[in-house]
């Protein structure tokens, strides 16, 4: 799938985000290494601990479906523009994925880039150090 198409996905995704407190949406589209995209938005709630980004929110949805094998993954924001992924994010996706490619941008504004986990998350922990 084109990086494109994932980030329009991404963009549609985010339309579903719970955002009452931030109002700041977020949307996640993961392509598995077998073709199916599993989308993810932001949700929010008043003890902000238990908050859940649109990255791990599409991940967690793959892992529980029984997908395990991930080629990337989409984000976009209501900032249309690059949104990285948060830490917690980073640590999941790095958890899951190595290899993954990171995509961030807007189909609106024509900006797409591609990022690998390493670039965002160098030297990660992963369980190669426990």
């Amino acid at each position: 799938m084109e990086n494109f198409k994932l980030l329009e996905l991404a963009e549609q995704a985010k339309e579903n985000a719970y955002v009452p407190y931030s109002k700041f949406k977020v949307g996640a589209a993961l392509l598995t290494k077998n073709g199916k995209v599993y989308t993810g938005c932001n949700v929010e709630v008043a003890s902000f601990g238990a908050t859940n980004c649109a990255e791990r929110t599409a991940i967690f949805k793959a892992i529980s479906e029984g997908e395990t094998e991930f080629e990337k993954i989409a984000v976009a924001s209501s900032n249309d523009d690059e949104t990285f992924p948060c830490g917690i994010c980073r640590q999941v996706i790095v958890e899951f994925s190595k290899d993954l490619k990171i995509i961030l941008g807007s189909t609106s504004k024509n900006i797409i880039k591609e990022y690998t986990i390493d670039d965002l998350l160098p030297h990660s922990f992963t369980s190669d150090d426990l």
